[in-house]
């Protein structure tokens, strides 16, 4: 540890702490005025982040369970999530499932079945390894089981470990149906390796059994740094930033975006800041952390380093001597004053624009203050009379005016979902809490107005900087009760056909008594997958907002349809 994380000073200082760390006890979480260990790889449902990667693959998950029978393929490296994205799974699973989980399928035939069996609670002749009264056992459950209108899952992890005759033997599993219906529906988890197991030749009807599959790829460089400020929230961080923008980029180039590295990375990095006693991780101590977490020789890579370094410096001194030689020579002496008297401006423009592209709070504003300008320039865009003082009762306001208010906790990825401008919470390391209106999110780019501040800035700083909390406002359509259901008619399921058919490019129904049917439940889910939402078939607040934006019928938006494309 000495040279890496500090001298031997600061070490001597910490080592009662850093041994008690290693015995159990997590010092650094008193130290950054955490409650929980943020960057723990025990799955926690608490720490649950839902990227945009995620939501796909859920969504697909869901879809497949929704399907006729069949496989559904989910596939993703060493730690992007796949696993975390099963147990929410489980979590949404319709109440009318029977759910078989598989996490160790390295297992012949015969036990692969005896597992499904028992993990359905189905009995079957103890001692038995006869593959013909397994199967009749499985038959004669998923018959009750549909009898009953009920659906059977089996869930199978760590699916490439399977050899391809029992993947086989899982695929005669889904012949077992009726004259109408498959009787098992099954999801197969597992590494990449699993989609080239599947492309092999004699596994190709299997492979056309695959009603949806999914690849889950790492998170991008915006979703590391919503990821770690989600993790270090959810820890109940209330001390500011504890890992900058320069040290959040840095954890996306050494981690690839993979989750289960950002938590290995992150925990030993805050470890690190605790014996330097920083009050951040920067990006020394991460880059340190990253090397100790993948067993790196450090002191040889030094070595190598400081070579590489003493060469290219010296081959770039070699050049600036020459090419300074160059300019004096042919160029200094014919240059006209002009030329660099015109230089001066645009300096104090290059000043400008980097001020503008800072999210810090204002100089001489405080929190109260920038929440009153945020909600005075959102209600300006819904182009309604704010009353300043009255924050407190904002919604209230809001109402009066035949608007609602919906305070919430997400990311960008959800904002961009709804489309509509809102009024972020912002975290000042010194001073707290302060607020800014968001009204523009395009691409990497968003405006924001923050005090009596519109500014431009990249939507990496307002990652770094949001605790995650917005608030947001919204007009209902005409005869809104609550969310809409199968089953459900009137005005409203008039209005949701409309958007839907608007949404999707297609004519709506000329109905005079609109019912919420099966074909609405699947318009619903075409357009809640195209979203990015749960594909639940219910047009609840979530999705009926994003219709209304999906319109573009003059209210006001972040960004246009084509702008989002």
């Amino acid at each position: 540890m000495v040279g890496r994380y500090g001298n031997d000073r600061e070490l001597d200082c910490k080592a009662k702490g850093i041994m008690l760390q290693w015995g159990g006890l997590d010092m650094y979480e008193e130290y950054f005025s955490l409650k929980t260990k943020p960057f723990s790889i025990v799955p926690d449902p608490r720490y649950f982040f839902m990227s945009h990667g995620h939501k796909e693959a859920l969504a697909h998950l869901l879809y497949g369970i929704g399907s006729e029978g069949g496989f559904v393929l989910l596939t993703g490296e060493v730690g992007t999530g796949k696993t975390t994205v099963c147990r929410r799974l489980l979590e949404l699973m319709p109440e009318h499932c029977e759910v078989a989980f598989i996490l160790n399928p390295k297992l012949t035939a015969e036990e692969l079945l005896a597992t499904v069996c028992d993990e359905f609670g189905i009995s079957y002749p103890e001692g038995t390894t006869s593959i013909k009264a397994l199967v009749a056992s499985i038959n004669g459950y998923l018959l009750s089981v549909h009898e009953k209108g009920r659906r059977a899952v089996l869930i199978i992890e760590e699916a490439q470990n399977l050899e391809p005759g029992v993947l086989e033997q899982i695929r005669l599993l889904t012949n077992l149906e009726t004259t109408e219906h498959k009787l098992l529906q099954i999801i197969m988890v597992g590494q990449p390796e699993l989609r080239e197991m599947l492309s092999q030749p004699q596994l190709r009807q299997l492979s056309q059994r695959i009603t949806a599959r999914y690849h889950l790829g790492p998170l991008s460089k915006e979703e590391v740094a919503e990821y770690v400020n989600h993790r270090l929230s959810v820890a109940g961080l209330v001390r500011g930033r504890l890992f900058p923008p320069p040290t959040l980029r840095r954890l996306f180039r050494l981690s690839g975006g993979v989750p289960r590295l950002i938590n290995v990375i992150c925990d030993r990095a805050l470890l690190g800041a605790y014996v330097q006693a920083k009050d951040r991780v920067d990006t020394t101590t991460l880059t340190m952390a990253a090397r100790e977490v993948s067993g790196q020789d450090v002191d040889g890579r030094k070595r190598v380093r400081l070579y590489t370094v003493l060469c290219s410096t010296f081959v770039l001194l070699v050049w600036v001597a020459l090419g300074t030689h160059y300019y004096y020579v042919h160029t200094a002496a014919h240059r006209p004053t002009a030329f660099v008297e015109a230089r001066e401006p645009l300096g104090e423009e290059k000043k400008i624009e980097t001020r503008a592209a800072n999210l810090e709070r204002p100089m001489d504003q405080t929190g109260s203050s920038t929440r009153e300008a945020a909600y005075s320039e959102l209600f300006k865009h819904w182009q309604m009379p704010y009353a300043k003082g009255d924050s407190g009762i904002a919604c209230e306001q809001a109402r009066k005016q035949g608007l609602q208010c919906v305070k919430s906790r997400g990311s960008l990825t959800d904002l961009q979902q709804i489309n509509r401008p809102a009024v972020l919470t912002l975290v000042d390391e010194k001073d707290g809490e302060y607020y800014a209106a968001l009204t523009s999110l395009r691409g990497a780019s968003a405006t924001l107005v923050v005090g009596d501040e519109t500014r431009t800035v990249d939507v990496s700083e307002i990652v770094a900087r949001w605790s995650g909390d917005y608030l947001i406002l919204w007009r209902t359509p005409p005869d809104y009760k609550g969310t809409l259901k199968q089953g459900d008619s009137g005005l409203m399921v008039a209005w949701l056909e409309k958007e839907l058919a608007l949404a999707q490019g297609r004519e709506g129904p000329a109905v005079r008594k609109p019912v919420f049917d099966a074909e609405t439940v699947k318009r619903v889910k075409k357009f809640q997958l195209a979203a990015g939402l749960m594909p639940d078939g219910l047009a609840g607040p979530r999705t009926i907002m994003c219709l209304s934006a999906a319109a573009e019928n003059g209210e006001p938006i972040l960004a246009p349809k084509k702008a989002n494309d």
